[in-house]
């Protein structure tokens, strides 16, 4: 059975666009086993282009951002404790990082919830994106949970020729990501 939005297939069993493939067992949540689609993004590949939606329903691709570096964090909701905090943690260090750098929180979360997470937070230095139309980022990037239509926990960070320079699928979904792994490998490319 194939999943069909705006009269196109997204899912189709086993095979996905551009000939991804489930990844069952890749992460887990709560200890249980949660199968990814979409095929394993790796370091020194090109960064796939992707379609979302910003908080005024226009669509923002990542070539949007070209010739910055890009930290993409994809979370499940912010509306989750972690999620909460990963964000804030990341929004507080943007503070201190080169204007070379964009950081981008991707989430299912419709725009408008997102709109509302950041005004009530302050969240001023992180651009938040949502993937809940199309789901491009997610299987585009391997992160799309089959069980849930949520995105798992990961962190990419992309140079200013979009190639992927760090990656990290963080193995339990309600765990934090290793923020300090992630930063260090940023600042190694400001150098």
């Amino acid at each position: 059975m194939a999943l069909f939005l705006n009269g196109r297939i997204v899912v189709a069993p086993n095979k996905l666009r551009g000939g991804s493939m489930e990844r069952k067992n890749a992460v887990t949540m709560k200890g249980n086993p949660i199968t990814l689609l979409g095929d394993e993004i790796k370091v020194g590949q090109a960064a796939p282009n992707f379609v979302t939606l910003n908080d005024k329903l226009e669509d923002v691709a990542l070539d949007k951002y070209k010739n910055k570096i890009k930290l993409i964090s994809s979370v499940p909701s912010l509306d989750t404790p972690i999620c909460d905090l990963q964000i804030k943690r990341f929004n507080d260090e943007a503070t201190n990082l080169s204007k070379d750098i964009v950081i981008l929180f991707i989430s299912m979360d419709l725009p408008f919830a997102q709109k509302r997470f950041c005004q009530a937070y302050d969240i001023k230095k992180v651009k938040t994106l949502s993937d809940h139309r199309d789901s491009d980022f997610g299987l585009k990037y391997g992160v799309l949970i089959k069980e849930l239509r949520l995105l798992t926990r990961a962190i990419f960070i992309i140079d200013k020729e979009d190639v992927v320079r760090y990656v990290e699928y963080v193995k339990e979904i309600a765990s934090h990501p290793d923020y300090d792994a992630a930063l260090a490998a940023l600042k190694e490319l400001v150098k």
